[in-house]
């Protein structure tokens, strides 16, 4: 956490002040709360205004790392035998954007997902301003029994989007939030139409390793292989010692790999 602090850096208050009034005057608010969330990333400065803005501040720093955690994912996936399919952003703004966008993408094809409202510039800021989910719970904060229920349904979501064309490339439980039994994806990256198919297999390698720590690998697996056929899970069986070496996700990536083997058989 705190090496997240530190690459993420620090916006100073008079900056943040910024935001928050330009936010505060577009959406007629006077006087409004903020809240400061202490969230686990390092690509934003998230707050909370009235309870119900979520605004993610996007400085030229985490621009920068955007940049370095790309080329290293693509190096990465070099390593499964594909081409990088990562793409950074060549702004704050930018990445503002394509967050607004992955996130209308979703909800148009049926997902669920928060409402997105605008992104925008603020003093060299990416600003990005989407509905507050309250009282939302990330996956892995659930108990087993939920989680091993919600399993299928995270896959299927997937296939959901798989199948519209897109991926999200940036899977993991802290991107999938439960409210009232429902599963929401946020955070979705940028991907590279040229290549999606090897994206889609990462992504349902992201999914297994998101879950394994939390329900195993043979239900994680069985979760898998209600909406992937066993060619499929093989691909995504490629991309998961990769998957595992990165700081977001530890898993048995062997037992999963074993898992995926006796259902291709």
């Amino acid at each position: 956490m705190e090496v997240r602090r530190l690459l993420r850096g620090r916006i100073d208050d008079e900056r943040l002040a910024t935001v928050v009034s330009e936010i505060a005057t577009r959406y007629g608010r006077d006087d409004p709360s903020v809240r400061h969330l202490d969230a686990d990333n390092w690509l934003s400065t998230p707050l909370v205004l009235d309870e119900d803005l979520f605004v993610k501040v996007i400085s030229r720093q985490n621009s920068l790392v955007h940049a370095i955690i790309t080329t290293g994912r693509n190096i990465g996936v070099f390593s499964a035998g594909t081409e990088g399919f990562f793409e950074h952003f060549g702004t704050p703004y930018g990445m503002a954007k394509h967050e607004l966008e992955a996130t209308d993408r979703m909800r148009e094809i049926g997902l669920n997902a928060p409402e997105p409202l605008e992104a925008l510039e603020i003093d060299g800021l990416g600003v990005v301003v989407l509905e507050y989910l309250p009282e939302f719970r990330p996956l892995d904060e659930l108990d087993r029994e939920t989680e091993r229920e919600l399993a299928p349904k995270l896959f299927a979501a997937l296939r959901r989007l798989h199948d519209d064309g897109l991926a999200h490339g940036d899977l993991r439980a802290e991107n999938v939030l439960i409210l009232d039994g429902d599963l929401y994806f946020i955070d979705a990256t940028n991907v590279g139409t040229s290549g999606r198919e090897d994206a889609r297999s990462y992504d349902v390698a992201c999914g297994l390793a998101a879950l394994e720590p939390l329900i195993g690998a043979g239900p994680a697996v069985d979760a898998a292989a209600t909406a992937y056929d066993p060619s499929e899970l093989l691909a995504a069986r490629e991309f998961l010692d990769f998957v595992n070496i990165r700081p977001d996700h530890d898993c048995d990536a062997a037992a999963l790999k074993g898992e995926i083997e006796k259902r291709a058989t």
